[in-house]
C-alpha cells in the first residue's frame, strides 16, 4: 500500500492551498484517512480526519480547512483556506485500512508534503 500527497507549496497569508492524498495498492477497506502536520520543533498533530462517523478537525483549523475523501478514488483532500503562517508545516496523510477481507486495521502514511505561508 502506498499513500502519495501532493498540493503543497508556498502561498502568501491569506491564500488558499488544496492537498490531495491517493492510496494505492491491495485494499479492501479504508476506514479512516486523515491530516497531520509538524512544524519545525514542534510533534506532530493530528490537522483533520474524515471517518464514516463524521469529520474531525485541530481547532485552530475550524472554519477555514475542509477535509473531503473520494471513495471511489481512495483519495483524501484537504482544502486550506485563509491560510496563516503558523499554518506552516510537513503536511502528511495517513489511512486506517484494511488489505485483505477479515485482516486487521494497519495505518499506512504518506510522503510529507511541506506548506510554508509567508506573512
Amino acid at each position: 500500500v502506498q499513500l502519495q500527497a501532493c498540493g503543497g507549496g508556498l502561498v502568501q497569508a491569506g491564500g488558499s492551498l488544496r492537498l490531495s492524498c491517493a492510496a494505492s495498492g491491495s485494499i479492501f477497506s479504508i476506514n479512516a484517512m486523515g491530516w497531520y502536520r509538524q512544524a519545525p520543533g514542534k510533534q506532530r498533530e493530528l490537522v483533520a480526519d474524515i471517518t464514516t462517523g463524521g469529520t474531525n478537525y485541530l481547532d485552530s483549523v475550524k472554519g477555514r480547512f475542509t477535509i473531503s475523501r473520494d471513495n471511489a478514488k481512495n483519495t483524501v483532500y484537504l482544502q486550506m483556506d485563509s491560510l496563516k503562517p503558523e499554518d506552516t508545516a510537513v503536511y502528511y496523510c495517513n489511512a486506517r485500512l484494511r488489505r485483505f477481507m477479515g485482516s486487521s486495521e494497519h495505518v499506512y502514511w504518506g510522503q510529507g508534503t511541506q506548506v510554508t505561508v509567508s506573512s
